[in-house]
């Protein structure tokens, strides 16, 4: 069974906001290739959905998973969708920024 990947509207953001970090930083080239692999990694989520970590006790259905040791991606599965809550690069805390919305 292949799960639907669903964006949210912060996650989308965050990658924006980090596509202009590191095309500031090294390159848009840089930038963009980075930011596509990171998108890929998450819409593989689709076929293997139950990775990661379990964090309930941040927020119910929880789960974290990370993208070259820099980034996290905080994710929950409903039925059979993905849905992508946040990517928090470079050690950003998503632990408050997710407990806040639960």
């Amino acid at each position: 069974m292949n799960f639907h990947i669903i964006f949210s509207p912060e996650a989308e953001e965050q990658l924006a906001a980090l596509y202009r970090y590191i095309a500031v930083a090294a390159s848009p080239d840089v930038a963009a290739g980075y930011v596509e692999a990171l998108v890929q990694y998450c819409e593989s989520l689709a076929t293997f959905p139950h990775r990661g970590t379990k964090r309930d006790d941040i927020r119910p259905g929880l789960r974290i998973t990370h993208y070259k040791k820099r980034c996290s991606i905080a994710f929950a599965i409903h039925d059979s969708q993905v849905s992508i809550l946040g990517v928090f690069y470079g050690g950003r805390n998503y632990e408050n920024v997710l407990s806040k919305k639960g």
